[in-house]
């Protein structure tokens, strides 16, 4: 598949005994960096564009520093960081960020964490986090209606404004009530930075937005928080001793650091926020309420206990597969999908090789051919498929760039024999398209296989997703553009029409008119139309699609059960406003209409 630039990671530690006692008892000072470097690394499949840590510095005197950031740009960010840090970076709260673009914007500025400061450390903020807001035009419209004036229009800036003015306002009423208490001077500034209740900054900030996200924070103060969407979007995993408090986007990253047993390490919940204070006490504060319990049906939201939106892409293809239940999960993925393969190869096991695309598709294929063993079949396997080099962006000449972008994937010749056997390939998914037609048919065809059966264990991507992943285009998806060629060749032109006109008319209501769009079509048609428009020219073998079904992604995958891609049943109004402003962009940009 395309790599998608996706999520975002993040990773906090919090020291709960006084430094000493750590470089006693572990050698060094850099206890706690040391940990945060690796749980950093360990997610950097989460983020290689950019990366940042912070830290506070509980025993800082005054006038001397006690807040700390550094940040750099790149795959090679992390090693930079922490190559610059050195003993002034001492402290008992750290906290880490690797960065994907959702937006596109590039440079420093936009590399997590961002930092307020002030010289009241209670109001001094840092924050970062793994999110995508999709309403970031009403909160801009609610900081500016109360007289601010953002400097940057992004929702990380904004979050962060709109944070900190909530911030500034709880610091305001510890400073009455020290007051009412008759305290003076350091003993006001004494008493707020010993009071201050995050919940209340979360509970006045966090309503306010719509989109998946996991934030993390540190005030100069002392306090650490982290908070999770209400819809479980994100993922956020934390646990705690008598040494540490620590948080990761990733179960296993935290094992791994930590020498952990699964079960140790709690999974933060939906709209819950984990909440250390400057004291070391911890925490969990139900910040909004937990909105799981809400499932969309075709037109509304209706109630359903048993409903979640936890996004099933992280199970698929972005979280780590070391997770003892991901790793099953994919395997189950891979497994379901044995009998669509087998009508496809009309049951001759004994004449096909399977094979997979590396290197995120390794843990279904285990799973796919478990399912062809039960079925009492050998099952020949083979390494068909070598990634081999990235494009180089220095070449600019569009026919040297596209000839290299068909050499990115190699093949073993004499994998399978010419003309008589079957291949069976398997990826995670299936997105834009351009990689299987500009590089991986081609260079397969090279074997000569008596057929291509590619299998995808997810199902048809047909949606964007607006909640922290750089999919936000209809046309950029192959399912969305067979549909609609499929419209043009059967004269369903008023199909186009009528979404239009609703999504024009209905962008804020809850209901996502862009599933009409594929109403009209089986997923086998639409896989025959992919088909047809992703086969290279002068291509012999013939090929067939597999895609995962939703039944069977559920099935695997039963606790992560947020499906918007397949399915379009976006969990907030944001993403279902954002998909019908798609479609009229859509229209009117591409297609270039106004209906």
């Amino acid at each position: 598949m395309e790599p998608l630039k996706h999520e975002c990671g993040v990773a906090m530690i919090r020291l709960l005994k006084p430094l000493s006692y750590y470089e006693h008892k572990y050698g060094t000072w850099r206890y706690a960096l040391n940990k945060l470097y690796l749980m950093m690394e360990k997610q950097h499949n989460r983020g290689q564009e950019g990366a940042g840590a912070a830290c506070v510095n509980l025993d800082a005197t005054v006038g001397e520093e006690y807040m700390f950031r550094e940040r750099a740009e790149g795959k090679d960010a992390i090693t930079e960081i922490f190559k610059r840090i050195d003993e002034s970076f001492a402290g008992q709260l750290y906290m880490g960020h690797l960065r994907y673009s959702t937006t596109g914007k590039k440079g420093l500025q936009y590399v997590h964490p961002f930092l307020r400061r002030n010289n009241w450390r209670a109001k001094n903020l840092c924050l970062c986090g793994n999110f995508n807001m999709t309403n970031i035009d009403e909160v801009f419209d609610f900081l500016t209606r109360q007289g601010q004036s953002p400097r940057v229009y992004g929702d990380s800036y904004i979050t962060l404004e709109l944070m900190g003015h909530r911030l500034d306002r709880e610091v305001e009423r510890l400073y009455q009530e020290a007051r009412e208490k008759d305290l003076e001077g350091t003993d006001i500034t004494r008493y707020i930075d010993d009071h201050v209740e995050m919940a209340n900054v979360l509970k006045t900030t966090m309503p306010h937005f719509d989109g998946g996200y996991v934030m993390c924070g540190l005030t100069g103060s002392g306090e650490m928080f982290a908070v999770r969407d209400p819809w479980g979007i994100r993922p956020a995993f934390w646990y705690q001793d008598d040494e540490v408090v620590v948080l990761a986007s990733e179960r296993p990253v935290i094992q791994t650091t930590f020498d952990l047993r699964a079960e140790d390490i709690k999974e933060l919940k939906p709209g819950q926020s984990l909440i250390i204070h400057k004291g070391g006490e911890v925490k969990l504060e139900q910040i909004i309420e937990n909105k799981t319990a809400v499932a969309h049906s075709s037109h509304a939201m209706i109630p359903s206990p048993s409903s979640n939106s936890a996004c099933s892409f992280e199970r698929i293809y972005f979280s780590r597969g070391s997770d003892c239940d991901i790793y099953q999960e994919r395997k189950r993925l891979g497994e379901q999908l044995t009998p669509a393969i087998m009508q496809a190869i009309d049951g001759d096991v004994a004449h096909t090789v399977f094979s997979y695309i590396p290197n995120t598709a390794e843990v279904a294929f285990y799973g796919m051919t478990d399912g062809i063993r039960r079925l009492n079949h050998d099952v020949r396997i083979e390494k068909v498929v070598w990634k081999d080099i990235k494009l180089r962006t220095f070449i600019s000449d569009g026919s040297e760039r596209n000839d290299l972008a068909a050499h990115v994937y190699d093949i073993t010749y004499g994998s399978l024999i010419p003309y008589e056997d079957n291949l069976v390939i398997i990826d995670d998914s299936i997105v834009r398209g351009t990689t299987l037609k500009e590089s991986i048919f081609k260079i397969l065809d090279r074997l000569h296989p008596k057929k291509i059966v590619m299998v995808s264990s997810s199902p048809q991507l047909r949606y964007p997703d607006y909640y922290g992943i750089d999919m936000s285009h209809l046309e950029e998806l192959c399912a969305f553009r067979a549909a609609i060629s499929l419209i043009k060749e059967r004269g369903l032109q008023h199909v186009i029409a009528e979404t239009y006109k609703k999504c024009k008319a209905n962008l804020s209501l809850s209901c996502n008119h862009v599933r009409k769009i594929y109403e009209p079509f089986t997923v086998e048609e639409i896989n025959g139309k992919i088909v047809e428009m992703l086969r290279p020219e002068g291509m012999k073998a013939p090929i067939e699609l597999v895609f995962q079904r939703i039944e069977g992604l559920h099935k695997a995958c039963p606790n992560h059960l947020g499906d918007w891609y397949f399915t379009g049943h976006y969990p907030t109004p944001g993403g279902i406003c954002m998909v019908n402003q798609a479609f009229v962009d859509y229209v009117e940009n591409v297609l270039k209409m106004q209906l």
